[in-house]
């Protein structure tokens, strides 16, 4: 402590003549400075003339002096001093090794000022303005120099006596945009006016004025003000001032309107100055909001061109149905394959604007009601539990009955583990529909045209391929090929003959609980009935036509070498290639794996045929896609090489398939049950589990892939947890059923725009039934009395309680806000009571939108009580889809004949698809 005192004193002389010497050589630097720069305004002023010394002097009147909190500045004389007369003394400045700049004038320039925090001083910011004005003598309309470009003058000007500079760049920005605009709207000039035109509309005059106050008192309110030297924050002046605008701007697009079309290109974009919302006021003759039927007209048109490009008429030749693969089994050889359930639940059905006659029906197995002659629904029972249903593509203007897959349990009790393998009989059902069209439902009830025995388990998916599967019912199997010899022509005869073939339906993939996934090529039911032989030991044919089929093919996972179906347990999901020629199929397994199989592959590393004919694929791609069960695998329907898989690891994947070390996003959500990717649209939309879900987020959600990164759209909120979800590409529509016995549909918003600025999502999204549990006696009859069983046993809930299905009248949504089943549903969505504790006998496993565009408004929806409904949505039908029906039904019968569904005798099969 000793030492360091008696350095102190030492240190602090060194110190003191440390910064004494270095004052006086910075002194000394300055006065050296300012000597060597005090002749740089003289020297100006002799080169100006007379009237600019004038004007220099008035300039210097006008600008303030900025004083520097630091002091004054050293060698400045004061005001008037006898050394200059006028008082133009130079001060400090930086412009060091800078080349002077000679003006049009000839007068030499002083050297730019440069970017500092600092003081200027009175001479500078003169010096500054005289270059100013020397530079830009005539300001032009839109003078950027005046906005952006002469920074250092804005600096000079707005520096306030603090020293801070004001940051002024948005209101300079906002200022710079709007005279940009005014230039280019000024560009067009409108044409002369003609004796009968009108005079300018006060409304617009009033505007234009209130434009130009508010821009003067933005420019009076430039002072120096310290209070102010902040960023841009606009006032509640200008705020109020700008709702205002918004407010009128109606009259104001609307008096516009012809001169905006002069900017519209041949794309259907406007230049900037004329972009405008597009016309979506008003209603939809369906009760609709325009703004909210515009997409629809949109993704109408974009399906049909898409399909008309990525769809074919003839694909997989060779998968023709064969007669003798098919055969019939007896009353008793069915009956381990039947559901176990002869009668359906009591049910009553209330439509919306119809007087309740509370009729209660009960219908027996494989049975259908009457399609009702007004609101046109149809409903049938299928036996059991429905978990997988399809709808069998049908090519554009066929105007061809209508078919849909359908696979049930064999009771209503029954349940199956997802984690082991386990096979077992079941029974794929096709129920025919009728000729369905989107304003007319059938004239036909709704009947089982075959069913098709299996002994692979339980049925948990199942996919139609999505085109170049069907010909026409009447297709004639001989063998007319042209240019073939006598002998080439007899032996093709013989092979025809010895195997006859049917006219095909379709090729389905089912997706079982064994692991496997097994193709089959469905007939035409007229030519089953036809061509149908049984070998019956011990009785006669079942009523129904129930068959025992050998499928095309078998897809498992593995290889040759190590074949083993139980490597990936039970498949979940299906989904096929959605663009010609439809040769891959994908499927996802319940531990995490995707395989992707070839169909028509002649590898023989992944195809082995079988000695009965059919043969064996193995995939040629597999990837782990989640840690659990993939519960739903969709292609996208733009660009076959992305696919988007939800798993039971909360995850929601997207996958291009020609990267797949990592997915394109991932994103860990609540529990997705099913997804549903429409065609327009870089996203899917997702029905969800509510074990997962927070308080009011449960229900349907339309989540983006991530190239655009918009935030998860809230479609529509849902109690119960969501068992599917379908969408259809042709309405824009999403729809979904619920454990609560609610089938709504939402139709969606333009999603390539950010849906976070859409507003009043509720008015898009409808019931189209909801389905309610209520008591009722052991007869039969209606009993407020009674109370609902706690119990999960179907036998002790069937006698007790009666299914009560309330419809909505689809034809009109006018007035649609105020009527009781928007009241309801929204009523349901906010206050609605789940009931765990017994059989949900009203909850709605599977909806399925029709894909064909003669049925293209049809949806149907099958439960927990076997009840399978088919609903036509007419009110949503658009005028696009109007117009192309006749268009495709002409195209359809030039093809095949000359009426739609009317081939020629002559016709063999369809042509192949034109490139």
């Amino acid at each position: 402590m000793a030492s360091s005192a008696s350095r102190g004193p030492r240190c602090r002389e060194r110190s003191r003549r440390g910064r004494s010497a270095r004052s006086s050589v910075a002194g000394g630097r300055s006065r050296s400075r300012s000597r060597a720069r005090e002749g740089e305004p003289r020297a100006l002023r002799e080169l100006l003339p007379l009237g600019d010394l004038d004007a220099l002097a008035h300039s210097e009147e006008g600008v303030e002096a900025a004083k520097s909190p630091k002091g004054p500045i050293q060698n400045q004389k004061p005001q008037g001093s006898p050394s200059d007369p006028n008082g133009l003394v130079p001060a400090e400045t930086e412009g060091r090794g800078e080349p002077s700049r000679t003006s049009e004038n000839g007068a030499v320039l002083p050297s730019k000022s440069p970017r500092k925090r600092g003081q200027k001083s009175k001479t500078e910011m003169l010096l500054l303005k005289l270059s100013q004005d020397l530079e830009c003598p005539t300001p032009e309309p839109i003078c950027v120099q005046k906005m952006l470009g002469s920074s250092e003058a804005t600096e000079a000007v707005d520096t306030p006596p603090s020293g801070r500079p004001k940051r002024r760049a948005a209101k300079v920005a906002l200022l710079y945009l709007q005279e940009l605009a005014e230039e280019l709207t000024s560009v067009y000039q409108p044409p002369a006016p003609t004796e009968g035109a009108q005079e300018p509309q006060p409304e617009l005059e009033h505007i234009q004025r209130k434009r130009r106050s508010r821009r003067r008192k933005e420019d009076e309110a430039d002072s120096d003000d310290p209070a102010r030297d902040a960023d841009f924050v606009p006032s509640k002046e200008v705020l109020l001032q700008a709702e205002e605008e918004e407010g009128s701007e109606e009259p104001l697009s609307e008096a516009s309107e012809p001169e905006l079309e002069v900017f519209r290109g041949h794309g259907g974009k406007t230049s900037s100055a004329g972009r405008s919302k597009p016309q979506c006021r008003g209603l939809a003759p369906n009760g609709f909001h325009n703004s909210i039927m515009a997409p629809v007209e949109k993704c109408s048109s974009l399906t049909f061109s898409l399909r008309d490009r990525k769809y074919s008429q003839w694909e997989f030749p060779d998968w023709i149905p064969l007669v003798h693969k098919w055969t019939c089994l007896s009353e008793s050889e069915a009956a381990p394959y039947l559901p176990a359930e002869e009668k359906s639940p009591f049910f009553s059905i209330q439509r919306e604007g119809i007087e309740d006659d509370g009729v209660l029906y009960r219908v027996n197995r494989f049975s259908s009601l009457q399609p009702h002659e007004e609101r046109l629904d149809m409903s049938f029972f299928v036996g059991g539990p429905v978990w997988a249903m399809e709808w069998c593509p049908s090519p554009e203007g066929s105007v061809a009955s209508q078919y849909v897959a359908v696979y049930c349990h064999r009771s209503m009790e029954e349940t199956h583990s997802m984690a082991g393998l386990h096979g077992g009989p079941a029974l794929l059902q096709l129920w025919g529909l009728g000729m369905l069209q989107p304003e007319q439902g059938s004239a036909d009830n709704a009947g089982l045209a075959y069913a098709i025995a299996a002994d692979h388990g339980c049925v948990w998916d199942m996919k139609f391929c999505p085109s170049g599967a069907w010909e026409l019912p009447t297709a004639a199997r001989k063998p007319c090929l042209p240019g073939l010899g006598m002998v080439t022509m007899w032996l093709s005869l013989c092979v025809v003959l010895q195997h006859p073939q049917m006219s095909r339906l379709g090729l389905l993939a089912v997706a079982f609980s064994d692991g496997k996934v097994v193709l089959y090529s469905l007939p035409h039911p007229g030519a089953l009935q036809r061509s149908k032989r049984a070998q019956v030991k011990d009785g006669s044919f079942h009523k129904h036509i129930i068959c025992k089929v050998q499928g095309i093919a078998t897809l498992q996972v593995g290889s040759i070498q190590a074949g083993n179906a139980s490597e990936c347990g039970q498949c979940f999901s299906l989904s096929w290639m959605p663009s010609k020629p439809h040769h891959y199929l994908a499927a996802g397994f319940y531990d995490g794996t995707v395989a992707v199989w070839n169909l028509l592959t002649k590898s023989l590393l992944q195809c082995v045929h079988q000695p009965d004919g059919s043969f064996k694929l193995y995939p040629f791609q597999c990837f782990l896609a989640h840690d659990h069960a993939v519960r739903s695998i969709e292609w996208c329907k733009a660009d076959s090489n992305f696919l988007v898989t939800a798993g039971s690891d909360r995850k929601i994947k997207f996958w291009d398939l020609r990267r797949l070390y990592e997915p394109i996003n991932s994103i860990k959500r609540f529990l997705s049950t099913e997804v549903a990717w429409l065609l327009p649209y870089n996203g899917v939309t997702v029905a969800q589990d509510n074990c997962y879900a927070s308080y009011g987020l449960c229900g349907i959600h339309y989540i983006d892939a991530g190239y655009l990164g918009f935030k998860a759209y809230f479609v529509a909120p849902r109690k119960g947890t969501v068992w599917s979800i379908s969408g259809s590409d042709w309405l824009n529509t999403v729809a979904a059923g619920d454990m609560t016995g609610e089938l709504v549909a939402a139709v969606l918003p333009d999603l390539a725009i950010n849906p976070l600025n859409i507003k009043r999502s509720s008015d898009r999204r409808f019931p189209v039934y909801k389905a309610d549990l209520l008591p009722c006696s052991p007869d039969g009859s209606e009993g407020s009395e009674h109370v609902l069983p706690l119990t999960r046993r179907y036998s002790e809930m069937v006698t007790k309680s009666y299914i009560l299905f309330r419809d909505t009248d689809l034809r009109s949504f006018k007035n649609f806000s105020s009527r009781e089943p928007m009241r309801r549903m929204h009523m349901q969505e906010v206050k609605a009571e789940l009931s765990l504790d017994r059989l949900q006998l009203e909850s709605v496993h599977k909806v399925r939108f029709s894909p064909n565009l003669d049925s293209h408004g049809w949806l149907v929806s099958g439960g927990q009580a076997g009840i399978v409904r088919a609903h036509c949505l007419v009110g949503l039908a658009s005028g696009v889809s109007r117009q192309l029906l006749p268009e495709c039904r002409a195209r359809f019968s030039s093809l095949y004949g000359d009426e739609p569904g009317s081939p020629s005798p002559t016709a063999c099969s369809p042509p192949p698809p034109a490139e």
